[in-house]
């Protein structure tokens, strides 16, 4: 059987290796970037395909591996992409396209990479349908080739292009900068928030983590309101869909009522949140509020807070920004809150007034962060 590829936001592999093992997937690998596994015992990769898609929170997207192999010449690459299995996946009125990257490889030009890969494809579904053109004009199908230091990676993307898992559905529109679903998800997860704790967010902006939170404390998938690119393809019947989505709804938490609270100075902002999680339909749980970080009260003596706050594009001066992480410092270290920061900021914990217990790297978007955990 094949195996998959839940793909990752630098420094977030772990989260999605510790995802996909509590889905109940098998012969998990970890690498940079990328979670490889299979399907559990007596579960088929279409079964596979649909509930990855469908549960996994902090991962990119999911993908089919078709192959991995050195490729040191186009003619070797040609070759072994011909080799591969298409025609299990790609029916004869498919539409296909190939996108691609090269790192650290001979073969340099990703375009030449690209289109080696598409000509060696067409081969191989020419001999399986004998025919010598393609009208394309049914089913997406997304490949990509990954060339680094000589290896190829060759995949087949169930997710789709502009799809990637990110994109739960109940953010229709958003603030400047906003913080991608599922990086806010993994922020949760590194956290560990328990559906009992008070959660607060006070910089939130069109709501996403506090969103995410009360998704995650009420078990709604977050891929179970959305479509996905592998609906459309004939080898997966839709009662797969089907069964994955009623499996989901059946699982969602509708006793549980998580104790969320989102803050932010922008009365837009605020706005924006509350349609967001209407949405979402975890409106119930979430408790908006137009008010500045600085004035916020603490709603009970414990809690989490998890705060992603203006930086880069979105605050324009450091000493803003400084005043800024006083005020969180002024308001939570003398607390037993947990408090965990995301900021490109070197100077935080100077201004915070207090050393983090654990930092860890990450990138938010393009941005080199650290996310400081105070616990």
């Amino acid at each position: 059987m094949q195996n998959l590829i839940a793909t990752a936001a630098f420094g977030l592999e772990s989260i999605v290796k510790w995802e996909v093992t509590s889905l109940g997937f098998t012969n998990i690998k970890c690498f940079d970037g990328r979670v490889e596994f299979t399907p559990q015992e007596n579960t088929s990769l279409p079964a596979a395909i649909t509930r990855a898609n469908i549960w996994l929170r902090s991962a990119d997207r999911v993908l089919i591996k078709m192959g991995e192999f050195p490729a040191t010449t186009f003619d070797s690459l040609f070759e072994q992409v011909k080799a591969l299995p298409w025609d299990q996946w790609i029916p004869k009125d498919g539409k296909f396209t190939v996108t691609g990257k090269s790192v650290q490889s001979g073969l340099f030009s990703t375009p030449d990479v690209q289109a080696i890969t598409k000509k060696a494809v067409v081969e191989k579904l020419k001999q399986k349908y004998k025919v010598s053109w393609f009208a394309e004009t049914g089913a997406e199908f997304t490949i990509r080739v990954s060339l680094h230091k000589d290896i190829a990676i060759v995949t087949l993307d169930t997710t789709g292009v502009g799809r990637g898992l990110h994109k739960r559905g109940y953010r229709a529109r958003s603030n400047e900068a906003p913080l991608k679903e599922t990086m806010a998800a993994a922020l949760i997860d590194i956290a560990r928030h328990k559906p009992s704790q008070v959660f607060m967010d006070p910089c939130c902006g069109s709501g996403t983590l506090p969103i995410e939170a009360a998704m995650r404390a009420k078990n709604i998938a977050p891929g179970l309101a959305r479509s996905f690119a592998s609906e459309a393809w004939p080898n997966i019947p839709a009662n797969y869909w089907k069964a994955t989505r009623t499996e989901a709804y059946a699982a969602i938490r509708t006793n549980v009522e998580p104790e969320i609270y989102g803050s932010d100075i922008s009365p837009a902002a605020i706005e924006l949140a509350q349609a967001n999680a209407e949405l979402a339909g975890v409106d119930d749980c979430i408790r908006f509020e137009v008010k500045p970080a600085a004035s916020i009260t603490l709603p009970a003596e414990k809690g989490i807070a998890i705060i992603n706050p203006p930086y880069g594009e979105r605050l324009s001066d450091a000493r803003e920004a400084e005043r800024l992480y006083a005020e969180l410092g002024r308001i939570f270290n003398r607390t037993s809150w947990a408090v965990y920061v995301l900021t490109p900021d070197e100077f935080f914990e100077t201004a915070y007034k207090k050393t983090a217990r654990a930092k860890r790297k990450l990138f938010n978007g393009m941005i080199k962060t650290d996310y400081y955990q105070y616990f």
